[in-house]
């Protein structure tokens, strides 16, 4: 995993520095956890995790206001020799010119945000969980269907592409096409991007690259998206028995995590675009609680019953 450059990390959240005379340029986070610091003020740094983003909010401020100078000196003294990748203080709280002067001294960067902690707090850690989250890159298409991400796989020259800009002209929304980043952002959620050199460009064989964003305009295209589905193309083969029902889901492992798996077998005459469409619809219509299989099963069982 690639470490977080801390000039990244304010330039996202637009953190204001208070010691900008600190060179970051080579400073870096290496970790997704932070840490709200607590007990460390009072002066109790047992299995203290240095190499965290450290947070102080409203509460720690306060309490700081209740210290009288000599413990709160040798508290920020202790605290500074760690090596910490910065300290932020939210809502708009202004760090003391003695905790300044010796950040600036061990090469702390003290920054700043106007944001509520709890909220602050929520941001920065699914930001960088999102960045430090494990990746894979796979070969498909992902695209947006009515709020559904469906990953198309299948060979080179199936049709992902034509099926994905066909799904364009629809009114759904392109995330990525030929290679497709997935991370694990945690145990039930894969989350796929587009690698920047491809960002919104989609190959259409016979026509080249088109710029997906630039032809149907902003709303065409997503950064990125959930794994929802995952729709895999393959040649119709008349000797194979296909699942004609859909009783029982089957799944595909990225990462770790399983994702509900269609195979779909394409020949002339079938609408691909189309039956992903459907797929998409049926899927987000079983996760909230109705199965058209199992009704027809439900429907079958009445009848033998009758009879």
């Amino acid at each position: 995993m690639e470490p977080l450059r801390i000039s990244t990390l304010i330039e996202h959240f637009q953190l204001n520095r208070f010691n900008p005379s600190v060179n970051i340029d080579h400073m870096y986070v290496t970790e997704s956890d932070v840490n709200r610091l607590a007990l460390q003020l009072t002066g109790f740094f047992d299995y203290f995790q240095e190499t965290r983003v450290q947070i102080i909010g409203r509460v720690e401020s306060s309490y700081l206001d209740t210290v009288n100078a000599r413990d709160k000196s040798a508290v920020y003294e202790k605290l500074c020799s760690y090596n910490i990748p910065c300290i932020i203080f939210t809502r708009d709280i202004k760090p003391d010119d003695e905790l300044l002067e010796l950040a600036t001294m061990h090469n702390i960067p003290i920054l700043g945000t106007g944001r509520a902690t709890s909220a602050f707090l929520v941001e920065i850690i699914n930001y960088l969980n999102e960045h430090f989250a494990p990746s894979i890159t796979v070969h498909g298409v992902l695209v947006d269907i009515y709020g559904e991400g469906v990953l198309i796989t299948g060979e080179s020259g199936i049709g992902k592409s034509e099926a994905a800009l066909e799904l364009v002209r629809r009114g759904h929304r392109l995330v990525a096409d030929d290679a497709v980043t997935i991370k694990r952002i945690n145990d039930t959620t894969l989350v796929g991007s587009a690698p920047s050199i491809t960002k919104y460009l989609l190959e259409v064989r016979g026509i080249g690259i088109i710029d997906v964003k630039m032809l149907f305009g902003a709303e065409s295209v997503l950064e990125s998206q959930n794994i929802d589905l995952v729709i895999e193309l393959t040649e119709w083969d008349g000797t194979k028995e296909y699942d004609r029902i859909g009783l029982e889901d089957e799944y595909k492992e990225y990462l770790g995590n399983k994702v509900v798996y269609q195979l779909l077998p394409i020949r002339p005459g079938r609408n691909t675009a189309a039956i992903c469409e459907v797929a998409a619809v049926n899927h987000r219509q079983k996760k909230m609680g109705y199965n058209a299989a199992e009704e027809l099963y439900r429907r079958v069982q009445e009848n033998i019953d009758k009879e």
